[in-house]
């Protein structure tokens, strides 16, 4: 299972319209995660452009990221739903209670599509030939553990179009800065899977998932997260030098770092009882220290508002 799947328990009881069961369905809150990198790329993008802040644009590049990752969470749960139904932990998920019909889902999805594409015809031409190429793995990631035991890295490669997707929003170009950001973003979700996954090992197991820990085992599952961290850091210094970072970028870095050392410090192949603080809380103040650091050095080097 994975950790872009979220958690609700079991018996939850569905409340509120069919709107809100729908987004507790796509863990819409979960945006947190990558939107900090999307702005990231789309404000440095601006500051190196014009330097200064398009609001537009930045409005639109939102739109965009929310309308695809709701997509992409519909249709994971959509395509899961039957591996959920066998799973005590996932086994209270709305379409596996009937709190949301698939149909309803489907709808979901297709408003959540469609949504991004008009966003990505919005911004520029290159955005929207693009888009499809987008959708692609957000389709592809779910039947990933039905084939291969890593299907954290398909999820990992459709994370990192976040930031090359909003550079390219913003410039209407190709950047490789921008692919280094998203690699870095890419390895990092990946690596947080990982750990994420290891509370499903069991499950997995008995019905034929695939994933690194089914595979390896919760040890080697932490060890390939701790490697992809450690790749995660190197890559954020690495963008940090190809785009002229100041002392507060690298100040942010330095957060993410001890962040990281902290993660891997609570979770232990023999103990998972903290894996959601691991998860949730680390994992989401990394995306935003970052993103407030790399801020305030873009402003500082003469980003304007």
């Amino acid at each position: 299972m994975s950790a872009a799947e979220g958690i609700v328990g079991p018996g939850s009881a569905p409340t509120g319209g069919k709107v809100r069961a729908f987004l507790r369905l796509v863990m819409i809150e979960h945006s947190v995660f990558a939107l900090p990198f999307v702005y990231i790329a789309a404000l440095t993008a601006m500051h190196l452009d014009d330097g200064e802040i398009h609001w537009w644009q930045l409005f639109l590049v939102t739109v965009a990221m929310v309308g695809l990752r709701t997509f992409a969470m519909a249709c994971n749960r959509i395509i899961d739903r039957e591996i959920d139904s066998r799973n005590p932990r996932t086994a209270g998920r709305e379409l596996v209670t009937g709190a949301v019909s698939v149909r309803s889902a489907w709808t979901g999805a297709l408003v959540a599509v469609v949504v991004f594409l008009g966003a990505a015809a919005l911004l520029n031409p290159l955005c929207l030939a693009l888009a499809p190429v987008a959708v692609v793995p957000m389709v592809v990631y779910p039947y990933g553990k039905r084939f291969t035991h890593y299907p954290h890295a398909i999820l990992g490669l459709a994370q990192a179009m976040g930031p090359v997707g909003a550079w390219i929003a913003v410039t209407g170009e190709w950047s490789w800065e921008a692919v280094i950001l998203g690699l870095a973003v890419g390895v990092w979700i990946g690596g947080f899977d990982l750990i994420y996954a290891c509370q499903d090992v069991q499950a997995d197991r008995e019905h034929g998932v695939l994933s690194v820990p089914a595979r390896f085992g919760i040890p080697g599952a932490l060890h390939g997260a701790r490697t992809c961290h450690v790749l995660t850091a190197l890559l954020l210094a690495w963008y940090g030098l190809a785009t002229g970072a100041g002392v507060f970028f690298w100040a942010g870095l330095l957060i993410v770092v001890t962040a990281f050392l902290y993660e891997h410090s609570i979770v232990r192949p023999g103990d998972l009882s903290r894996l959601n603080r691991a998860f949730f809380t680390v994992n989401g103040f990394i995306g935003i220290a970052l993103f407030v650091c790399a801020l305030l050095d873009l402003v500082v080097r003469g980003l304007t508002f």
